[in-house]
């Protein structure tokens, strides 16, 4: 088997940000940079639809000299009429194609970011909150729609202001001078109070991540809060995270408020001024009536492109702080997906049939650099066929091991091996398609029965999902629904034990050559778990099982036992065995209140089920004996 997961997507990789503004708009701009030709059309059609509308003052004056000189006014009146349409048209044009653009950009983040989350690391992903990961996909993500078309828009922009002045140049210099003069202080007012609205906008996004980790948590354990009393205590301490949201959103609103009062009031008072030093200069005969009149269009026209930089500029800064958040998640560590091929003879080797399908070798593993080991020089051999049972006190790593073998988790020493060849010579999938493995939690998908009973395996038929529903005793109750198979889960009622039962279906469907149970029945009633444990005694006849127990039913149905203690696999045996000679297990078997003499089980459990096999299914670690 081949890893044919899909690649993961990703945005060019911008360069670090050293702590000044450019950088970070490179930031921004490495979303956009795959679009580029789309925004470059775009830019062409702003130029064009910022040509029409300067044409249109001078036009006008066009219109006014020609009424004074009694000219024919169809030319004139004519080209107005051209202008208007052709800039509308391509207008729309530009506004469709940037808002496309935009839509676009944001799925190419989205997609980036979920299949980064599916290929990080297990560790990579449960240190985040899962409401914080999927504010990262929904409400970052949605920034980027309005920064996305914001660096076009800055640049038509800045254009069209350039083109306004120049024209006004003609026209006037002096009435130039006054707008200039006018333009100036506004914009070194609203450079001023810019990177305070990225600064508030940057807080108000990481609130809003912080709310939604919280807010999952918390429905997450409802019933919990609610047994609790809890819930006007939990809702105060979610609402003050969403207040401390709303109290940056609301400041960077003060600021974008402020520049934009600033910047229509400064063009305004500017016009004013230009109207009254326009009418002074009239007077004196400097300047013509039409041309006082075309330079006043071109002020109030002046207005679009400081709005147009204002609202612009506006979106950039929460682009670039919503930009900052997602390229963050590119720091979440990935899973090894590059196997080490064995070379020459050893390439070919066939599986040893007699030896251990799995195997653990001196393997001590830790979850971070700075953590303590939470499993230290544990060697452990899994036999092609048997049934063992891990157990242990919480915290004993028995949880570590499963996630060493399903390699959610890299070992740090010591090496896991699968049919006598080293792990890292396979790819994740083509180890995982030898084990199934049912968590502790026993999650359902989103979906219908059916599709959980096909999520590892999607071309199962209808006579497979049966057969695996009648072994753990869902046949009836899933023919008693009335949508059978194609029920939907999410809006059904689904206990927890019939949870647990759906994901074992799931594992046991077309069975693997090793079966992963976290605890498989810990919420099931003692006929079901009856139930269960004849299909594991099936499986495990064809296969190997291995468990993490808590419940003696389970430890006694086990063919080998392995008692964990921080870290280290302490003794291994029958139940009889281990009730003799080791403290901590006769510890753990006394707290369930069971009274053993010599290792016997108590009266209800018949003995042939602790009977000790002929031939232990793990060996021991000689260090270790």
């Amino acid at each position: 088997m081949t890893d044919t997961a899909p690649p993961v997507p990703s945005a060019p990789t911008a360069p670090p940000d050293a702590g000044g503004r450019f950088p970070r708009l490179r930031l921004l701009a490495s979303f956009v940079a795959p679009h580029w030709r789309v925004l470059l059309l775009g830019l062409v059609l702003g130029l064009i639809a910022n040509a029409a509308g300067l044409a249109t003052p001078m036009v006008t004056k066009w219109v006014l000299d020609s009424l004074g000189a009694s000219a024919s006014m169809t030319g004139p009146i004519s080209v107005l009429l051209v202008l208007v349409v052709v800039g509308a048209a391509i207008s729309l044009w530009q506004w469709i194609l940037l808002g496309t653009l935009a839509e676009r950009v944001v799925l190419d983040a989205r997609t980036s970011i979920v299949r980064r989350y599916f290929a990080a690391r297990i560790g990579a992903l449960t240190r985040r909150p899962t409401g914080e990961l999927v504010t990262r996909v929904t409400s970052d993500t949605g920034l980027l729609h309005e920064a996305s078309s914001s660096i076009v828009g800055l640049v038509n922009g800045a254009l069209a202001l350039v083109g306004t002045l120049v024209l006004m140049g003609v026209l006037d210099l002096v009435l130039l001078g006054c707008t200039i003069a006018a333009v100036i202080v506004v914009g070194i007012i609203m450079a001023t109070l810019m990177p305070s609205i990225a600064k508030a906008q940057e807080q108000a996004q990481e609130s809003v991540g912080k709310l939604g980790g919280a807010l999952e948590g918390a429905l997450r354990a409802i019933r919990t809060v609610k047994a609790s009393r809890a819930e006007a205590r939990q809702g105060d301490k979610i609402i003050t995270t969403a207040r401390e949201s709303a109290s940056h959103a609301v400041r960077a609103a003060r600021r974008t408020a402020q520049v934009w009062t600033i910047a229509w009031t400064g063009i305004q008072l500017s016009i004013i001024v230009i109207l009254g030093i326009g009418a002074w200069r009239a007077e004196l005969g400097l300047l013509e009536i039409s041309s006082l009149i075309a330079f006043l269009l071109y002020a109030f026209q002046l207005m679009g492109p400081i709005t147009e930089l204002t609202q612009n500029v506006t979106a950039l800064q929460a682009g670039i702080a919503a930009a900052a958040r997602i390229r963050e998640i590119e720091a979440i560590e990935l899973e090894h997906r590059d196997p080490v091929r064995p070379a020459g003879p050893a390439a070919a080797e066939p599986a040893r049939p007699d030896g251990p399908v799995l195997a653990l070798r001196g393997v001590s593993a830790r979850y971070g650099p700075d953590s303590p080991h939470v499993v230290r020089d544990v060697t452990l051999e899994v036999p092609r066929r048997g049934h063992i049972a891990i157990v242990g006190p919480s915290g004993a790593g028995k949880t570590t091991l499963f996630s060493l073998l399903l390699r959610f988790l890299e070992p740090e020493h010591g090496e896991i091996q699968l049919d006598g060849r080293p792990y890292a010579s396979y790819t994740n999938d083509e180890i995982r398609a030898r084990l199934a493995y049912v968590e502790q939690e026993t999650p359902v998908v989103p979906g219908t029965i059916r599709d959980n009973l096909l999520f590892t395996h999607p071309d199962a038929s209808d006579d497979e999902l049966r057969a695996v529903l009648a072994a753990v005793q869902l046949d009836e109750k899933v023919a008693a629904l009335d949508d059978g198979l194609d029920t939907d889960l999410t809006t059904s009622q689904v206990s927890g034990g019939q949870r647990q039962r759906i994901a074992l279906a799931r594992a046991i469907l077309r069975t693997p050559d090793v079966l992963l149970l976290d605890e498989a029945t810990a919420q099931v009633d003692g006929l079901t778990e009856a139930a269960l444990h004849r299909c594991i005694q099936e499986r495990a006849a064809t296969g190997a099982v291995v468990t993490i127990a808590h419940r003696l039913s389970t430890v006694l149905d086990a063919d080998q036992i392995a008692v964990m203690e921080g870290g280290q696999i302490r003794a291994r045996g029958t139940h009889a065995e281990l009730y003799a000679t080791d403290d901590l297990y006769r510890q753990l078997i006394e707290a369930l209140r069971i009274a053993a003499d010599g290792g016997k089980p108590p009266a209800h459990v018949p003995a042939e089920r602790i009977t000790p096999v002929a031939d232990p299914v793990i060996h021991p670690d000689p260090a270790l004996a």
